[in-house]
């Protein structure tokens, strides 16, 4: 089978392409800024799925135009009985800027209280969860995010009709310093991630079989005819996806957030269809036993534990986070962001739209 060229783009350049966007499209200097450093985040790491395309899709469907996005909102923070706890109006502002805000603040607890917890109600989807606990991570803190998606788009365990998000949790550890990088656990509650999707209908490739659905309730492995997903673990072990997705609905509930059947009606029609989020900060110290005399014995203590999961024989096993490390390093090998044929044209069709200076083809290096 033939290998697929992939093409090379500067991190920075990239950045200032989406950033561009966001400004062409009414966006702050600040949250356009913001956005697309996410962007060129999950790039780097190799999540494809919630980067720059993902993320001016969603914008461009459910973004100003639905009335789900303001640009130039400021977050509202909420009062609150708990100090550990702060609650947030999003305000329908960008959720990139307001994820990297609220995780801020979650760490800033934890420096105080040994936890910090930061929910949101009124947001628009921030992408790629796991790159905000990663990078509190890569800060010391162990960290935590869910968040309902943008549309019901996946059916309860023995259902047919989509009444869930894809819902992702993410959590991350500050494992760095023990074997190189942070363990961070990120996926959809869903079979397949929707952006994965988008991703293999851009290069017309099949789904795996079982995963999605048609409008007549059959599978599918055409992302052309994709009406629903189906919880991960599919036929048999699907009510653990469907209870993890549930998760996030319920969090949600308690916070704010209205019917998931109604996530992404535009706000025109007088109904809340937002999402809601999650955000929990959590210093190593503050769960440590007292057992250790120091951090140093606690690290050790972790660093054994990862060796003896990956020891007796399981030498080809592979820990969460450890494909996006390696794609950074490749990122930084290649000195860029790397991208298909496919994602190649559509940056650029997303840039031209945008009068972006400097978006030709010339721009990518032919790996």
């Amino acid at each position: 089978m033939p290998v697929e060229p992939r093409y090379v783009l500067p991190e920075p350049v990239h950045n200032e392409w989406i950033a561009s966007v966001y400004r062409y499209r009414g966006y702050g200097e600040e949250e356009s800024a913001c956005a697309a450093k996410w962007c060129g985040l999950a790039t780097r790491h190799g999540i494809k799925t919630h980067a720059a395309l993902k993320a001016l899709h969603l914008e461009e469907l459910f973004g100003r135009g639905a009335g789900l996005c303001v640009p130039g909102a400021e977050i509202d923070v909420l009062p609150g009985p708990y100090e550990a706890v702060v609650r947030v109006d999003a305000r329908r502002k960008l959720g990139q800027s307001v994820a990297e805000w609220c995780m801020n603040r979650c760490c800033e607890l934890a420096d105080r209280f040994g936890v910090g917890v930061v929910v949101v109600d009124n947001a628009f989807h921030y992408l790629w969860g796991g790159g905000y606990v990663m990078e509190a991570a890569r800060r010391g803190y162990i960290a935590y995010t869910n968040c309902t998606s943008t549309l019901a788009e996946v059916v309860p365990f023995g259902g047919t009709f989509p009444t869930i998000g894809t819902n992702p949790h993410s959590w991350a550890f500050p494992t760095t310093d023990i074997i190189g990088f942070p363990i961070v656990m990120d996926w959809a509650t869903s079979a397949v991630a929707a952006g994965r999707v988008q991703q293999l209908a851009r290069e017309g490739k099949p789904l795996p079989p079982e995963v999605a659905l048609d409008g007549d309730g059959n599978y599918t492995t055409d992302p052309a005819k994709v009406k629903a997903l189906v919880p991960f673990g599919g036929k048999t072990a699907g009510h653990k996806g469907f209870s993890l997705g549930l998760l996030d609905e319920l969090y949600a509930a308690y916070i704010g957030g209205y019917l998931p059947t109604l996530r992404g009606t535009p706000a025109s029609n007088g109904i809340k269809g937002t999402s809601s989020f999650f955000f929990q900060a959590i210093r190593p110290d503050a769960i440590a036993s007292a057992s250790f005399p120091s951090s140093t014995e606690r690290d050790a203590n972790v660093k054994a534990v990862i060796s003896d999961i990956l020891g007796h024989g399981n030498d080809g096993a592979m820990l969460p986070g450890q494909l996006e490390a390696r794609a950074a390093e490749e990122s930084a090998r290649v000195g860029g962001l790397t991208f298909s044929e496919a994602e190649v044209q559509e940056l650029l069709r997303e840039a031209r739209n945008a009068n972006v200076p400097g978006a030709t083809p010339d721009a990518f290096r032919k790996l």
